[in-house]
Parts: structure tokens; sequence; C-alpha cells
């Protein structure tokens, strides 16, 4: 088996209400994806038991547990009650035959947990061995790099602390808890994401907006992506090591559009980035 397999979101290939997941699955084999992540939003799901089920039903071993962005008096920062909660969902996924194993991920806005450091620092609390991490190279960037609501995109200290943070990264983590990769850029925003901008949405954090709205494929440079997603991934694969599905994820008003042509052009988007990505990394 191939060393690095491209994969796609289920999501990135349009809505699940204007496309049908059948067609989706579909068409990204067509294009040559080997995976797909599929996507389900989470107040569908009551009970991890049903996950489990899913999980058995698609011969996978993998779910992904985004760190949460609920408003602040809606969560606890208590790193005990967040520890001790994702532990005890590990031990249940421990339980199960096969093994299930949960991959935890930073959001750019989550309230809590929004850098990668700080779901590494998780991680290791949790301390089971089906408990790691999802790198996101749109959720790393996008935090410590980007900032949506500045006229450059960028926030004040973005080029060191950029750099500071990768480094750290590289020395920090350890390479077999990183369960999976996701590989995704953004636009730059023409204009800051304030208050009157189209993407804005009152009471919900402008970098949630941005990534709803107007994430890129990599190397969309064309669409405005702007992101230095290439150095992330070549740190988790060249300085780490890592090696499996890199997952090629996309969100994006263009995601909602109708017709039938919608999944398989974002299907032929995600494997041209794919291609590039090979090209520019030498993968094998």
């Amino acid at each position: 088996m191939a060393v690095f397999q491209p994969a796609i979101m289920s999501a990135s290939l349009g809505r699940a209400w204007v496309h049908e997941l059948d067609n989706k699955i579909r068409v990204a084999g067509q294009q040559g994806f080997k995976g797909i992540e599929i996507f389900k939003h989470e107040k569908l799901i009551d009970k991890i038991h049903v996950w489990f089920r899913i999980v058995k039903e698609l011969k996978t071993a993998t779910i992904q547990i985004p760190a949460n962005f609920l408003p602040i008096d809606q969560l606890t920062g208590d790193m005990n009650v967040i520890v001790g909660d994702l532990r005890k969902l590990a031990d249940l996924g421990l339980r199960e035959e096969p093994q299930v194993r949960f991959a935890y991920e930073n959001l750019c806005w989550s309230t809590h947990i929004d850098t990668w450091d700080k779901a590494w620092e998780v991680v290791k609390q949790v301390d089971r061995p089906n408990f790691g991490l999802c790198l996101d190279t749109f959720n790393i960037a996008g935090r410590v790099w980007a900032d949506p609501t500045t006229v450059d995109g960028k926030t004040a200290n973005a080029d060191s602390d950029f750099k500071e943070s990768i480094r750290q990264m590289v020395q920090q983590v350890d390479l077999k808890k990183v369960f999976y990769i996701q590989v995704v850029d953004a636009e730059r925003m023409t204009s800051p994401l304030v208050e009157g901008h189209p993407f804005y949405t009152s009471g919900q954090p402008p970098r949630m907006s941005w990534s709803r709205n107007a994430r890129a494929f990599a190397y969309e440079e064309d669409r405005g992506a702007y992101l230095p997603v290439e150095d992330i991934a070549r740190a988790i694969i060249h300085d780490m090591g890592y090696e499996g599905f890199i997952s090629m994820e996309l969100f994006s008003r263009t995601m909602s559009e109708e017709g039938e042509h919608v999944p398989t052009e974002h299907a032929r988007r995600g494997m041209a980035s794919w291609a590039k990505l090979v090209n520019k990394l030498n993968l094998k």
C-alpha cells in the first residue's frame, strides 16, 4: 500500500441538504480518492454507540472529535472536566471490537482549545492509546498566523509566531499520536470580516464564519488561498515523519450550489490539490 493516500471529507463535495451522500462517495472514487471522511452534524447523533455502529458499517476505526465551540457561558474551561469526559469516551472505544480511535482536533475558533498545543495537552492528559490528534493546516495557521478581521489577513506577529509554533510542534508532538492530517487553505478576505461583511454573523466568531464560507483547497491561489499550508504539511510529513491518510478538507459557500456538477467539480479540485502536494513534497 502507498505510504500516503488521498482522502476527502464528504461535505467538501457539497452540502448534505443539496447533494446525496451516495453520489458524493461515487464521485470521490471516480476522481481517485482512496478514503472519505463521513461528515454528519453532531445533533443527528445522540449517543456514541450510534457512532460505533457507523464505524463498523464503514469498516473504519477512527472518529474525529473537534474541540467545542459553544459560547463560553455554556462550557467549562476546567481541564479536569474536559479531560475526564474525553477519557470516558476513549475508554468506551477501547471496549469495542475492534477498538475505536478518536482523533481530537483544535478549531481555530474553539472556545477553549483553539491551538494545536492546547489540543496536544488534552491528548497527553487523556493518556489513552486510542486517543490522538488530527492536525489540520487551516486550524493551525488560522489561529497563529491568520486573522480574517484584519486588513492584511494576518495576526500582529504572524510570521515569527508561526515559525516558533511549528518548531515547537515538531519537537513536542509524539508522531504515534497523530492519527491523520487534513490539508486545506482559505481565502484572504478582500475586506476585514467584521460587521457589514457578507460573511459576518452576529454572535459568531469571525474565524468560524470565515471557515464555513471561504476555505479553499491547497494551492488554489487563483481562488484567494494564502495560508502557509505547505510549510505545515512539510513539517508534519518530512520533519515529524508522518505517514498515512491526508484528507483534503473543505468548507465553502460553493458547496451549497445546486447542480450535478458540484460534487464532481469539488472532487476534481481536491485531486488537483493532492497532485500538487505530492509533487511539491515528493510524496510516495
